[in-house]
């Protein structure tokens, strides 16, 4: 019988990663490391937000740091019941607190990269929500079916989203 202390485990290096790529109604996300693989502590994601793309406002328990990787986005921040939108480039680091609404928008003619580390759950919740797809397949528009699964899953989680007037309200086209 082996003792698995005599063999700690191995430092894993990938240069691409052999998850696939999920679409969330346009933005899409690959997991670099899922929950599972990762004992359930966090996940740690490449996010992709398409030109004229958007994330619309909502707030969720998990904690989320974003790592812009390229190109511009802004990110939507409320502070004291007033929101503002705030430019941020490759390199600038976004922290997301516990229950803080957020939204992003890209606003460019390039798709927007982040490296986005977040809670296990949050993954799982993707997990839950995202459609899998080609890399270079044309994503389509939402089903009303996979929008009742969307709102009803976040629901299950426990996640808050913003209504299309309260996204209209911050700057954000009907979703």
């Amino acid at each position: 019988m082996e003792n698995s202390s005599l063999h700690p485990p191995s430092v894993r290096v990938f240069k691409h990663s052999a998850h696939p790529l999920l679409d969330v109604f346009g933005p899409t996300l690959q997991f670099l490391t899922t929950p599972e693989e990762a004992d359930e502590s966090l996940c740690v994601i490449k996010g992709i937000i398409p030109p004229r793309g958007i994330v619309p406002m909502h707030s969720h328990t998990d904690i989320e740091c974003f790592l812009m990787m390229s190109v511009q986005q802004e990110v939507l921040i409320e502070t004291e019941g007033s929101y503002s939108w705030t430019m941020c480039s490759s390199g600038d680091f976004i922290q997301v607190p516990s229950r803080a609404k957020h939204a992003f928008r890209n606003l460019s003619t390039e798709p927007a990269v982040t490296l986005l580390t977040t809670t296990a759950k949050l993954g799982r919740f993707f997990e839950d929500v995202g459609r899998p797809v080609a890399t270079e397949a044309k994503l389509l528009p939402p089903t009303p079916e996979e929008l009742q699964h969307f709102a009803a899953t976040a629901i299950r989680y426990g996640y808050w989203l913003a209504t299309p007037e309260e996204n209209a309200a911050v700057g954000l086209p009907h979703f």
